[in-house]
């Protein structure tokens, strides 16, 4: 256990940028599918790496790519279990690029968001990635709001997130014709993309720095080997061993894990501590009509209450011109399960006890329950979104 800890410490350490040098490459054989380039660009195959990132979403990409553009000379290689990449919490959000406004001044959140917000958009102009900054309104539709909607505001001001403005109703009205509000904040530098594209631009952009992707590989296991694989050349140089399904393996010096909902059974896999604990929420959106999507031209959102862990019910317009309602936050019983009654047993057993459910549930009570009774009943989130919109009715909306 000690010396796995040791080596998946220094890959942390190693990961933030403290290479000490270039490795040399490996070679020979993978197990997997190396991810195919669109561009007809051909991708090496190895069975060793110096560095394996296991995950194929964007967080994973992202870091891959960062990896061997930083450092060319090492063998890197991306781990997905699906056929296909960022088909997970990368295909499945809102799209939404937040401009930082959220998060407590000088926290680290609140300085990625800001950061990686100027840099999505910086990203998207070189690639060609289409994008729109359409903006988006923080809307208090009650008096009480109002004050949490100036100290959001202030907050923003302090995490530098640009072209903040507090408007009245007129200013509404202006911005946003079929909404209505007492106040808002106006936060222009808000925008919607395509995640995934980004995403799969990620991957090619590793491909042709000399990265392999390898698809179909679903990890079981990773230990540190006790000698050298039989033939072996390179002896105990790549001594970590990842094993997926199949029983087929990928050895490497260092191990990244970026498994999204699975990121602590992963971290558990790697000999490390698996808390905290995943407790997966499913966000159902609903659709507004084609011919209703007139009534929202940016986000819309409300004033969230720092009491709970949720933004609420929003306005989101997505890259195909289709209008998003939600999402809401159910608990779901499957990590990767987008439908109502999606199951999976070990998932479902792990919320129930080895997660920190019930303290989750003591404390946000009042609102889970408003939760599930929005999911249930179409009229209560209709009646909720009319507070912005009056003019949307049941008949006006679709469900996903």
């Amino acid at each position: 256990m000690v010396p796995a800890l040791r080596f998946l410490g220094g890959a942390c350490r190693r990961a933030r940028g403290e290479f000490p040098g270039g490795f040399p490459r490996a070679g020979g054989p993978a197990p997997g599918r190396p991810w195919p380039l669109c561009w007809g660009v051909r991708s090496g195959s190895t069975s060793s790496f110096d560095i394996v990132v296991v995950g194929g979403g964007i967080v994973g990409l992202g870091t891959a790519r960062a990896l061997i553009l930083r450092y060319p000379a090492l063998s890197v290689g991306v781990l997905e279990k699906e056929k296909d990449l960022a088909v997970h919490q990368t295909g499945h959000n809102s799209g939404v690029i937040h401009s930082g406004i959220y998060y407590k001044p000088e926290s680290l959140k609140a300085k990625l968001c800001v950061q990686g917000a100027a840099l999505i958009y910086q990203y998207c102009n070189q690639k060609g990635i289409s994008y729109k900054q359409c903006g988006k309104l923080i809307v208090a539709v009650e008096q009480e709001e109002i004050p949490r909607l100036q100290a959001l505001y202030e907050r923003g001001l302090q995490n530098g997130v640009q072209g903040l403005r507090l408007i009245q109703q007129e200013e509404i009205k202006k911005k946003e014709p079929y909404c209505r509000g007492l106040m808002a904040i106006d936060c222009p530098y808000t925008g919607i993309v395509d995640y995934r594209q980004i995403a799969l631009s990620f991957a090619h952009d590793f491909q042709e720095a000399g990265g392999s992707v390898m698809t179909n590989f679903e990890v079981k296991d990773i230990e540190v080997a006790k000698e050298s694989p039989p033939r072996s050349r390179d002896g105990m140089k790549y001594p970590i061993v990842i094993k997926n399904t199949k029983r087929e393996e990928i050895r490497c010096q260092y191990v990244v894990t970026c498994a999204g909902l699975y990121s602590d059974r992963m971290s558990e896999l790697s000999g490390c501590s698996p808390d905290p604990r995943i407790v997966p929420f499913r966000g159902d959106y609903l659709l507004l009509k084609p011919e209703k999507s007139y009534l929202v031209k940016g986000n819309i959102y409300p004033v969230p209450d720092s009491r709970f862990p949720f933004l609420g019910v929003h306005f989101t317009p997505r890259m195909d011109g289709s209008v998003w309602l939600g999402p809401n936050a159910v608990l779901a019983f499957k990590r990767e399960g987008y439908r109502p009654f999606d199951f999976s047993a070990r998932d479902a057993m792990d919320v129930i006890i080895n997660s920190g459910l019930s303290k989750l549930v003591f404390q946000n009570f009042s609102y889970g329950v408003n939760e599930m009774y929005k999911a249930c009943f179409l009229g209560a989130t209709v009646k909720y979104l009319q507070k912005f919109i009056p003019e949307i009715t049941t008949s006006d909306i679709l469900r996903c």
